[in-house]
């Protein structure tokens, strides 16, 4: 049984100064993190990150999510199916989907899905509180000899969200940054890698 929704959050790099700064402001404590590891999908020629779109299972407290994100007018569309820790290693193992409405969904976008295969693991450090009318996150991830630092903002509203999320950035000096999503960080330096 897989779920949809339409995720809107704003997300700023920051660096580990300002994260620390963020920690602060936002009363985040050491033992507020929790780990997560989000294990990447692709074909070897990187098709579904042409479509703008991306595989990922996250485990998460022993749990296994799929997620397919795909680009949506508001935002991303995301399709979610829980697996099992089996379905999990097997699909790392061999790049199979066991998850049939996101197996149509990627055939959808012109893909064969026997095609796809493993392409590595991002590792995130997460804290996450309640913050104004939304909830703001701040993540610490590591992948592919890299780590980074960022907040991002998730919110209902958003016009409220955007200005909410400004204004605290302003608030703390950090400057707006453009900023890729992590999956896209990922498959970035994956193929800056590749072609090094």
């Amino acid at each position: 049984m897989s779920n949809k929704n339409i995720e809107i959050e704003f997300k700023n790099i920051i660096t580990k100064e300002e994260f620390s700064s963020l920690m602060e402001f936002l009363d985040v404590r050491d033992e507020d993190f929790s780990e997560q590891e989000n294990h990447y999908f692709d074909t070897p020629d990187f098709l579904l990150k042409a479509k703008g779109s991306a595989l990922r299972i996250r485990q998460k407290n022993g749990s296994f999510e799929l997620t397919l994100k795909q680009p949506h007018p508001e935002g991303l569309l995301e399709t979610n199916e829980n697996l099992t820790e089996s379905e999990a290693a097997e699909m790392i193992r061999t790049g199979k989907i066991p998850a049939e409405q996101i197996q149509q969904s990627i055939v959808g976008l012109g893909i064969k899905t026997d095609k796809l295969q493993y392409f590595g693991t991002l590792s995130t450090k997460r804290a996450e509180k309640e913050y104004k009318k939304g909830l703001a996150v701040l993540d610490h991830s590591s992948y592919l000899n890299k780590e980074d630092f960022e907040i991002e903002y998730e919110v209902n509203n958003r016009y409220e969200g955007e200005l909410t999320f400004l204004n605290l950035l302003k608030q703390l000096n950090i400057p707006v940054r453009k900023t890729e999503n992590k999956i896209k960080r990922f498959y970035n330096e994956k193929y800056r890698q590749q072609k090094a």
